[in-house]
């Protein structure tokens, strides 16, 4: 059986730099019937561990390491075995939220992963967040782009390690270049297209962050 993605909305907070924000998260869970990866640990891991219904989760991916996607990551972890897996450059902001547990192991920039027989390719792009990456599938025609882009633009860029000049290179270089009709699932709100974001790039760029 083909992979397939499922979507889980969990809500809690977003904290960094003395503000707290509530805040609803999307989890998406890509795999078959035997096995699946988590992308973005959010707020309920008992809510993650009943969509899973029992599969073997194989990987946990933290597309970047604000808290209010990992904070449910070391509870998903310690529940099923499976590893957390984070890109280097984010350990700092991980360390925000969890100072006495480390990832198990990293993401680096095009490592592919492989679940029920499906290629997730890993695409850094900092910007959000300094390790902030994607998941590519092209056999599913998707993106998982975390906060890095939006349906109406770039990820916010106006709290302490992001860089909203990073952002848009990353959108432009890695994201952009993607296939028109490829969809993005996002780590917050509603899903979009490469296509539908593509031509307001000009816009982005005057408009700042």
């Amino acid at each position: 059986m083909a992979a397939r993605i499922e979507h889980l909305v969990t809500s809690g907070t977003f904290a960094l730099d003395g503000g707290v924000w509530d805040v609803d998260n999307n989890v998406w869970i890509v795999g078959d019937d035997e096995e699946a990866v988590v992308v973005d640990a959010a707020h309920d891991a008992q809510a993650i561990l009943a969509a899973l219904g029992g599969r073997t989760l194989r990987a946990i991916v933290c597309t970047h390491a604000h808290n209010d996607h990992i904070d449910a990551a070391p509870e998903l972890a310690q529940a099923t075995g499976a590893p957390v897996l984070l890109h280097p450059d984010d350990l700092p902001l991980w360390k925000l939220t969890h100072p006495d547990r480390t990832p198990d192991a990293d993401l680096a920039d095009g490592q592919t992963l492989t679940i029920a027989g499906t290629a997730l390719t890993v695409l850094h792009t900092p910007g959000h967040a300094p390790g902030a990456v994607c998941l590519y599938a092209p056999e599913l025609g998707t993106v998982f782009t975390g906060d890095t882009l939006f349906a109406g633009g770039p990820g916010a860029t106006g709290r302490s390690f992001s860089h909203f000049p990073t952002i848009l290179d990353s959108i432009r270089e890695r994201l952009l270049t993607l296939p028109p009709q490829t969809v993005v699932r996002t780590g917050h709100g509603d899903s979009t297209t490469i296509g539908a974001e593509a031509p307001h790039l000009d816009e982005w760029v005057k408009r700042g962050h």
